[in-house]
């Protein structure tokens, strides 16, 4: 939370979850697993019976120079993130999943969050100020996602305050500037140190010489929605690329019903013109003879339509703002066949400033209640560097071997009320970390076992050191098989907000005794590649220990940050994925999770046990018309109250033409089709126990290469 619980403000009728405008909308709601059989179904008969090759056996969209039997293949993906250097995705020390640019367009995704949503095992919710994903069971209400790791190209996007992943209309890159992101799961300390946790989000951008020329898109969507960019990429004759893109978004946004606020004195719940936001982005990339310089700004504003940590309700005076920046110069380059480096240093910033309106006391000469705003203002800047080598050795060695340093040398919070004027913290620091780190990976057998091994320390001028490592075996009977044996040990440093955030002794104390959490995690994983199919199966199970938790300590009631809680979380995945003539694809997954509280032996709270997702992608008319259909089932899970939220089944639907003018894309797509009714669990901050997520909403987009 990015504001202390202060002030309490009294809701009239509150009481249990609510439903934006509930009541008032139909809920047309088939069988999720009547949805999940038709499209088993449609992808059966795929098989069975394939669909028309287009005239001259070539396949839809960009794959026209491929022919029926490529386009029938699933190739093994490479990835770059799993080991720090490109290798096939069966021999990475991970369960790797990857969406392509292609996917984002094929299904419609706006954010990284919604992409995250696609994965298997993955789930997210928004609570109308951020976006926040669970993995494998383990998502706490409140959290800023500081349990992933996130990095565009190699740079770390988690700032230095709250150490949060931004993964809705708040991460600063947009979305269509992406070419792949590659989802790594369990813990990747060994190469990435802090809060690569439960996972690392990797997002790699679309180069210069793919752009080649002008692009220009325009959004239009529900609630007066709308997104303009305009992007430039070229590869001139020297081998200089540049790449240059600008974006602005804006939404007027919901006007949304609360139950708990549901009197007159409360507009009848009814929160109108609060739900509004704001933001741009400029991204820009140099590249030249190994040298690479990478400059991102990202801002949003967003107004709180929820009256949490007890503002006032209906009244959009309560709002904040994020800004993220980065210039990151990197070089690259191979010394010879066997041995490379790469050196990166980099200025990063972050603000975050947020206008919070309570109700303060009855002004006994006027009879009138007056409203104090309060100002929660953050700054965090830092800097840094990395060197890394890597070697390929005895033919079947490739060790990466590097070393890290991070300066964080603003580090401020602070909190005010303007009038009266009176200051709760003022708290500025400065903080530092370095690390070291060696990985080794090697075959035997003649490449039929793969082997890899990490281990890294780190020191922090805030607790001192740690050492955390990884391993993974993998045995590959054939070529496009793998079974692999991963561990990882691993640890999330507490953040500055958890260490130092006080406001004067009203509601929360700070805890700069914090410890790190940890993690220890097992997974199973066989993956298979067999002509036009893709299989995954997986089990895993992890221990976390020393959780870092809000508590409320007996001796003076306040609110603090403690290491209380171990966590334990069991699971298994399974996904199939299918590729036919005609360009249709198909895929299919379910993941069964359980995490549980060691301390009171219950189960975690926002986290399901039931997870089925399913796409399926069909050239209508060859590229002229494509349809992507998406399905998603997610079982029911309990609020931190203790409240059931109920199970729900989403269905979104895509319609994208590429040929249907030259050089234009269009596309329109169908979120939450059939308007189901459901919510997410709500953190502390809120009164309402759940947040209403969107109904049915559209959105049209026209994208035009010159």
């Amino acid at each position: 939370m990015k504001i202390p619980v202060r002030k309490t403000h009294t809701a009239m009728n509150g009481g249990g979850p609510f439903r934006a405008s509930a009541g008032e909308r139909p809920c047309l709601r088939p069988s999720p697993l009547l949805c999940l059989l038709i499209v088993g179904l449609c992808l059966l008969s795929a098989t069975i019976a394939p669909a028309a090759v287009p005239e001259g056996g070539k396949g839809p969209d960009d794959l026209l120079e491929l022919n029926i039997e490529e386009l029938m293949t699933i190739e093994v993906a490479d990835v770059s993130g799993a080991s720090k250097f490109e290798q096939k995705e069966t021999d990475a020390p991970s369960s790797v999943s990857i969406v392509t640019a292609e996917d984002i367009k094929k299904y419609g995704y706006r954010t990284l969050a919604e992409i995250l949503q696609s994965v298997r095992g993955f789930y997210t919710s928004n609570d109308r100020s951020y976006s926040y994903a669970g993995v494998r069971g383990f998502s706490r209400p409140g959290d800023y996602n500081t349990r992933l790791l996130l990095i565009v190209d190699g740079h770390r996007i988690n700032d230095g305050i709250y150490n949060q992943a931004y993964l809705g209309t708040e991460f600063p890159l947009d979305v269509d500037l992406i070419d792949r992101v590659e989802i790594i799961r369990g813990p990747s300390h060994s190469l990435y140190g802090s809060n690569a946790f439960l996972g690392v989000i990797n997002v790699i951008t679309r180069s210069a010489a793919e752009l080649d020329g002008l692009e220009l898109s325009g959004e239009a969507g529900s609630f007066q929605s709308f997104k303009e960019r305009a992007s430039y990429g070229r590869e001139f004759s020297s081998g200089a690329q540049v790449l240059l893109s600008g974006t602005h978004v804006s939404s007027r946004g919901q006007d949304l019903y609360f139950k708990e606020y549901d009197s007159p004195l409360s507009h009848q719940g009814q929160a109108d013109s609060c739900d509004s936001q704001e933001g741009g982005s400029l991204f820009a990339t140099l590249k030249h003879k190994g040298f690479s310089l990478q400059g991102l700004f990202g801002s949003r504003d967003k107004d709180v339509p929820t009256a949490a940590y007890g503002t006032v309700f209906n009244d959009n005076r309560t709002h904040f703002k994020d800004e993220r920046a980065y210039l990151d110069l990197s070089y690259r380059s191979d010394f010879n066949e066997t041995t490379g480096i790469m050196l990166r240093t980099f200025y990063d910033y972050y603000s975050y400033r947020g206008d919070w309106l309570f109700d303060a006391d009855d002004n006994p000469l006027t009879n009138t209640k007056p409203y104090t705003l309060n100002r929660d203002y953050t700054k965090s800047e830092w800097w840094g560097g990395e060197l890394e080598f890597i070697k390929r050795f005895l033919d079947n060695h490739t060790a990466v071997l590097g070393t890290a340093y991070t300066d964080y040398f603003l580090l401020k919070q602070k909190n005010y009320d303007e009038n009266p004027s009176f200051s709760y913290l003022d708290d500025n620091r400065s903080s530092y970390n370095w690390a070291a780190y060696l990985q080794d990976s090697f075959s035997l057998l003649e490449n039929r076992v793969l082997i890899s091994a990490g281990l890294r320390y780190d020191y922090y001028s805030t607790f001192g050191g740690t050492t955390n490592f990884r391993t993974s075996l993998i045995y590959k009977p054939a070529e496009q098989t793998a079974l692999k044996l991963n561990y990882g040990r691993g640890f999330r440093a507490p953040n500055p907000y958890e260490l130092y955030y006080s406001d004067a002794n009203e509601t929360q104390k700070a805890n700069p005794d914090l410890q790190p959490e940890k993690i220890d995690a097992y997974e199973l994983a066989l993956e298979h590649y067999w002509k036009n199919y893709r299989f995954s199966l997986s089990g895993h199970y992890y221990s976390i220990r020393d959780l870092v938790s809000l508590w409320t300590d007996p001796a003076d009631g306040l609110l603090v940050f403690k290491n209380l809680k171990e966590v334990k979380s069991k699971g298994a995945e399974f996904e199939v994925e299918g590729k036919w003539s005609g360009g249709i694809e198909g895929r299919i997954s379910y993941a069964w999770q359980k995490s549980t509280d060691e301390d009171t032996g219950g189960k975690l709270p926002n986290s399901p046990e039931h997870i089925v997702k399913s796409k399926l992608y069909v050239p209508v008319i060859g590229p002229r018309l494509a349809a992507g259909l998406e399905l998603q089932y997610t079982s029911s899970c309990k609020s931190p109250q203790g409240r059931r939220v109920d199970d729900f089944f989403v269905a979104n639907l895509t319609l994208l033409s590429r040929e249907l003018w030259k050089n234009l894309e269009l596309s329109g797509t169908l979120y939450n089709l059939f308007d189901e009714d459901y919510g997410a669990p709500a953190s502390d901050e809120h009164l309402q126990d759940v947040i209403s997520q969107d109904g049915r909403t559209f959105r049209v987009k026209l994208t035009y290469r010159f």
